[in-house]
């Protein structure tokens, strides 16, 4: 899967053939990666992969996950002049992608340190950018939510309109269904949320609730269904992160961990 993505990636970029290929030389080259920003490194299993393919030696001196200063060198590669030019931007493209995402993740999950609150991300996605933007998140100490629509049923509230009886079509479901694949059902009020309990959902998402509202919840589900898992969600910024702590939920999951989440400044030199 790896593979093919960073080869998808860089053909992208060569299109019907590096120009450079036609007039460059071709000698023996080194190239190190420099970090102009600070952040979280990610996108090392991804570049690995890619200088592999083009066989180019390459040492990463950081890990995945790791903090990164102005002035690090990230990386060092060698290989033939061309190969490291074609893929330059590739390379970076992939690391200060990832790497942005990771950050940001970052930001939010230093904020919940000390809690038993899992940091989720959610399928607001670049398409066909998925896997790859979700393992940034992991490098930046979050956990991945749903990778799709096939490991977990969740019911939305656009869902909710198109059945009739919400108990008989989560029984049904769960017939149907893998007997790993959990339910999880969107609620906007307190008493649509207590519904859900009783209707056998597996996992409540309390969606843009006041806190008011999701302790409430929270309480109720103690008290009478405590196998169900409580996700708070919507408008969680961090800013407010911190305030959902005291609602006791079990996660809490934010689109803004990828989408709002700003590249991080490297560069390639040749050596």
């Amino acid at each position: 899967m790896i593979k093919k993505f960073v080869k998808n990636a860089l053909q992208e970029d060569v299109g019907r053939g590096d120009l450079f290929y036609l007039v460059g030389t071709n000698e023996k080259a080194n190239a190190k990666i420099i970090s102009k920003d600070e952040g979280i490194l990610a996108g090392v299993v991804y570049v690995k992969a890619l200088c592999k393919v083009e066989r180019i030696d390459i040492k990463f001196h950081i890990k995945d996950g790791k903090p990164i200063k102005y002035g690090d060198v990230i990386a060092t590669l060698k290989g033939k002049s061309k190969k490291l030019l074609m893929c330059e931007r590739t390379i970076l493209d992939l690391l200060q992608h990832a790497s942005g995402i990771a950050t940001n993740t970052y930001s939010y999950a230093r904020l919940l340190e000390g809690s038993c609150v899992k940091l989720l991300d959610t399928r607001k996605t670049r398409p066909l950018l998925r896997i790859f933007e979700k393992y940034a998140v992991r490098c930046g100490g979050g956990h991945n939510h749903r990778m799709g629509l096939d490991d977990c049923l969740m019911l939305k509230d656009t869902h909710i309109k198109t059945i009739d009886n919400l108990e008989k079509f989560i029984k049904n479901a769960k017939d149907k269904l893998p007997y790993t694949a959990k339910i999880e059902i969107e609620c906007e009020d307190v008493e649509f949320a207590k519904y859900a309990m009783s209707c056998g959902s597996d996992m409540i998402m309390c969606d843009n609730m006041k806190l008011e509202e999701i302790k409430e919840v929270v309480n109720y589900k103690n008290a009478n269904f405590k196998y169900i898992l409580v996700e708070a969600s919507g408008n969680i910024t961090k800013q407010n992160i911190k305030n959902y702590l005291d609602t006791r939920v079990d996660a809490i999951s934010s689109g803004s961990l990828i989408h709002q989440a700003t590249w991080l400044d490297l560069s390639m030199k040749i050596i």
